[in-house]
């Protein structure tokens, strides 16, 4: 009974983790895909184009997730982006890494 609950407890920490590594997955879980998508521009900018723009660095990281968590307008048109306060600073890290990366 005890390694059945191990086993079962193993798997639960797996798949929690590796939900918690896929900022694609924690993306679209937060609805950042219902305006912007990896390639094409949609309602903001794509994820490709916001790569291209933003030089990956620690300024420009914390600079994003403060911009995701905050909202803002005006570096990509005039289309508001509404702002995600929920959304943990650990999750944003991993999409704005995932993004600059791109």
């Amino acid at each position: 009974m005890k390694k059945s609950l191990a086993i079962i407890f193993v798997l639960i920490i797996s798949v929690t983790s590796a939900y918690a590594l896929n900022p694609e997955k924690i993306a679209k879980n937060n609805g950042c895909f219902a305006c912007h998508s990896v390639k094409l521009k949609v309602l903001g900018p794509s994820f490709l184009d916001i790569s291209k723009k933003y030089e990956t660095n620690s300024a420009n990281q914390q600079m994003l997730v403060n911009k995701i968590k905050k909202g803002g307008s005006g570096n990509w048109g005039d289309i508001p982006m509404m702002a995600h306060p929920n959304v943990t600073d650990d999750d944003l890290n991993l999409m704005v890494r995932w993004i600059l990366d791109l």
